[in-house]
């Protein structure tokens, strides 16, 4: 919800009416309103399949009368719904004196593989009243050990009978695969546990299992295949039942990366499945992939690549294929290979990819012989087709992000991807169609080879936007129309590159999971989607990926097989944990990832000589105007090594601190000392850059990471100044720097410098692209130009989030939320309005709840609107010309129960706030 001041209003009445109802329903009550919004581990809502057999529980206090903190709780845990709340037979905590109402670790008995658990808890408030017992909860395992399989891997060698595609690769024609199976009892309950060597989408008895896309993901195959639960009981019968999967190349065994050595090596895609029912009399049957198995390649999807597209020949389709009636007789016997304990099974711990947004044709622009229709916003995922065609006619789809001056088409970002359709069409009339197993980026589509006696209309074509499954986690919206296009413009291209994975871009030949791009983007992406989930399963990925001698890939999974790493890439390892750690309160993550954090550490150490880095590296990625005319930029290579080298190890100890482990934490605090010493003797004189060319990157790596003495940081800091002024106050910085710059300004007071930067229309800047007709965000901040036309670099994607990592700065300094203590336990409300700016609103869903700023300036009058979340507190910054004349809810303001004055200060007054929600006016002009 985005929370004009019009809406602000209308959310408090209805507040107002739910507290006032609430409360009633509290006084005819002797005890409190349940726990609200009850998840486990990263955030799941009652799942099927978990992954974690120790999980953690999480909770919400309700907004109501008398709840301002929690005093105890108590969760209790049992393996029926009938045994809560009193007779727990797996876990009772019993009443715990806490305000922790998050992460909660579980302490009963061990749980097991298809276990389904059941669960609910209850509070205490600040006076010590209790609530009510929240309602039943539960969650099931999946298949926890690669012993639980007795199913086998199942295929073609499609290898073998691979074709030849376009780039010299092996193209694996997608396999039908079915099973007729008989039950004499009726179903009570049915499990499908499957996952693949590929891609898959499966169907019983003629009915889709789930509207999954790709499953199962992407992961370091070689070491770990996520699985997934389906509960199937009702596509079950008793009787004659059939079970049939589709399954493509997919991220395992396709083309990706752009060189033939990445991918001229792949095994031929498979399936495992294993579907197990239990009866209404109690008796159990299991369905298992096998020998037994019949498969064709022979179906309608010819072709399916991530990076070419697919084709479709509607001449072979086979009606009814997943259902008792087809006639399979032609099909052929599979191979089957048995489970080993090579490569991990493990449930998928994180959301899979859906279809989430269906976006309609703006345009169409009619050609020749074709038609280009535009939706009028890049995205990701397939188009949805309902097209006029002849039969034996080839319906060509391409895709693109943008137009040509001209008109045509511009692939040249694409690179190798051919990233276009076909559909063949059987017979005259309007022909229907999803691609399955491919995505596209683009905003256009173009159409060729329809009824050329039709005329071409904007139902023809939707956009259906597909990312991993997550919802909104924070608004942002203000009074200035471009700085909504580049809110607008940071969420677009999160959904269009959280794809499973994060990706660099999704529309050429690569679509990988770049970690230098996740490491920056990965604390805003945080502030506007619910992406915990999200990265602690990628950050498994990263450790599962790690190289023996400590090393971080480029890319994860690692595609690339190359050995090699880079400074500012690799540190994603130590960077991700923290800002979650901050972002969440939960130590898990921190556990999780300190021995890759240490081992890092460790190889930054090995690759340094005297504490100075000679790692390779990425540098600070495509620096505008570079005097060296490269990529990587100006600043140096070791320099940047060195202060990422500094930066991990105090993150770590940072990591350590938390984690009660104090003699390593005082071994990498001295590390970082040693190396932050070693970096400005090395690169520094008088808080001035020696011997290197100074950039505007190498001064906010010295100043964010906290390298300098402190006699030498001033004159730092007016030397980044210079640099900026040089440079016309706009920015010279690549990946690296740019998430630093906000930062790094807002330390140092130059919060007008900030504004300036943010708001500048010209290159280098935000609203360049913005003023360029740009719907994301763009890989280069000169992408393309009216003027001028495309960037001639074939590495030009339009849709790369690392520049959308101001988004944090706009949440935290714009609106002013901040977390003061891990996970929002204390919050900073403190918005700093600045020219050319007169409003600016955002909400963040903490763990502990809705948090809301909203502020507003008319007639000299600053009004700030503020919502503070049960079991939390708030220092609240509220910026005044006159602290004499503050107002809260159009009271003057006072020392009271809920707010508490804890400095005046000429310009500003800060107050601490107990959970509410407030309006505060006063005195300012801006």
């Amino acid at each position: 919800m985005i929370l004009h001041k019009s809406v602000f209003k209308s959310y408090i009445y209805v507040l107002t009416y739910f507290v006032f109802f609430s409360v009633m329903s509290c006084e005819n009550s002797s005890v409190l309103q349940e726990a609200k919004h009850l998840t486990i581990s990263e955030g799941f809502k009652n799942p099927l399949g978990f992954y974690d057999a120790k999980p953690t529980f999480s909770w919400e206090l309700p907004v109501v009368e008398g709840v301002i903190s929690q005093s105890a709780y108590q969760i209790v845990v049992a393996s029926s719904p009938d045994l809560l709340p009193n007779n727990p037979d797996l876990w009772d905590s019993n009443k715990q004196s806490s305000s922790q109402s998050v992460w909660i670790n579980y302490e009963g008995k061990p749980l097991v593989s298809r276990q389904k658990v059941f669960w609910q808890v209850k509070y205490w408030n600040q006076d010590d009243k209790a609530s009510n017992w929240s309602p039943v909860q539960n969650f099931e395992l999946g298949l926890l050990n690669n012993s639980d399989w007795k199913a086998k891997w199942i295929g073609l060698p499609t290898k073998e009978e691979g074709v030849l595609g376009s780039q010299d690769n092996i193209i694996h024609r997608p396999q039908y695969l079915r099973k007729v199976f008989e039950l004499s009892n009726d179903v009570a309950n049915a499990r499908l546990y499957i996952t693949a060597k590929g891609v898959f989408d499966v169907a019983i008895n003629g009915e889709d299992v789930s509207d999954d896309v790709m499953p199962p993901g992407y992961t370091p195959y070689k070491k770990r295949i996520e699985t997934i639960t389906y509960d199937v009981t009702d596509l079950i019968e008793s009787g004659q039942n059939t079970i049939g999967v589709e399954v493509a190349a997919g991220w395992h065994s396709g083309r990706l990366g752009w060189m033939k050595s990445y991918w001229s090596d792949t095994e031929s895609p498979k399936i495992l499945c294993q579907l197990e029912v239990t009866m209404k009399d109690g008796s159990k049957a299991s369905i298992i992939s096998d020998d037994t198995w019949k498969a064709t390649t022979r179906g309608p999807i010819r072709i399916s690549e991530i990076y070419d597209g697919e084709t479709y020949d509607a001449h072979l389709e086979m009606p009814h294929w997943t259902t008792n009636s087809f006639d399979d007789k032609n099909w052929k016997a599979v191979q089957a290979f048995p489970v080993t304990s090579t490569i991990k099974l493990e449930p998928k711990r994180h959301t899979t990819v859906k279809s989430k947004i269906v976006l309609e044709s703006k345009e169409v622009i009619l050609k020749a012989d074709a038609a280009i229709f535009d939706l009028q916003q890049n995205m990701v995922g397939v188009p949805l087709l309902k097209v006029p065609m002849k039969k034996g006619d080839t319906l060509k789809i391409r895709f693109a992000e943008m137009l040509s001056p001209d008109g045509t088409f511009y692939t040249d970002n694409y690179r190798s991807a051919q990233s276009t359709d076909y559909y063949i069409a059987a017979k005259n009339g309007t022909i229907e169609w999803l691609p399955k197993f491919t995505f596209h980026g683009f905003r256009y589509v173009e159409l060729s080879g329809f009824d050329a006696s039709k005329t071409p209309s904007k139902d023809w074509v939707k956009g259906v936007v597909q990312y991993s499954n997550f919802n909104e986690n924070g608004t942002f919206t203000s009074s200035h129309e471009k700085l909504n296009q580049l809110q607008s413009n940071i969420v677009w291209g999160l959904r269009g590159n959280f794809f499973d994975i994060p990706t660099d871009c999704p529309q050429r030949d690569e679509r990988m999971g770049w970690t230098g791009d996740a490491q920056v983007f990965g604390p805003t992406s945080m502030f506007n989607a619910d992406v915990y989930k999200f990265w602690a399963s990628w950050m498994q990925s990263v450790r599962e990926s790690q190289y023996h001698n400590g090393g971080i890939p480029f890319v994860v999974p690692d595609v690339l097989h190359n050995g090699k790493v880079s400074s500012g890439w690799g540190d994603v390892c130590t960077i991700i944990p923290w800002k979650i750690y901050y972002r969440t309160g939960d130590v898990g993550i921190l556990e999780e990832n300190y021995d890759m954090m240490k081992k890092w550490v460790a190889h930054h150490q090995a690759t340094s000589k005297d504490f100075i880095s000679h790692m390779n590296s990425f540098a600070d990625w495509l620096q505008p105007y570079p005097e060296n005319g490269n990529n990587k930029g100006d600043t140096s290579h070791s320099l940047i090594g060195t202060a990422f080298f500094a930066h991990s190890a105090k993150l770590t100890a940072k990591t350590a601190e938390v984690l009660g482990k104090k003699e390593e934490q005082a071994t990498y605090e001295a590390l970082y000392k040693s190396v932050a010493k070693a970096f400005e003797n090395a690169f520094f004189k008088n808080g001035k850059v020696k011997d290197v060319t100074a950039t505007q990157t190498s001064y906010l790596l010295a100043l964010a990471f906290d390298l300098l003495s402190e006699e030498n940081k001033e004159n730092a800091k007016q030397q980044l100044l210079e640099k900026i002024s040089e440079a016309d106050n706009h920015l010279r910085t690549g990946f690296l720097g740019t998430p630093l710059l906000s930062e790094v300004l807002d330390e140092t007071g130059e919060i007008d410098l900030m504004y300036k930067l943010l708001f500048n229309e010209s290159y280098p800047s935000w609203f360049y692209s913005i003023n360029q007709g740009a719907t994301t965000i763009w890989e280069r901040w000169n992408s393309y130009s009216k003027a001028e036309g495309f960037n001639p670099m074939k590495m030009n994607s339009l849709n790369h989030y690392a520049y959308g990592a101001i988004g944090e700065w706009m949440y935290e300094r714009i609106a002013g939320i901040a977390p003061l203590q891990a996970g929002y336990k204390i919050i900073s409300i403190a918005p700093i309005p600045k020219v050319p700016l007169t409003s600016a609103s955002a909400t963040l869903n903490t763990p502990y709840g809705d948090v809301t700023s909203s502020w507003e300036i008319k007639n000299e009058t600053l009004f700030l609107e503020v919502v503070v979340p049960p079991n939390t507190t708030a220092e609240i910054e509220i910026p005044t010309d006159n602290s004499e004349s503050l107002k809260v809810d159009n009271e003057n303001f006072t020392n009271g129960k809920n707010l508490k004055l804890i400095k005046n200060e000429k310009r500003k007054i800060k107050i601490l706030a107990q959970p509410g929600t407030y309006e505060f006016q006063t005195k300012y002009s801006l």
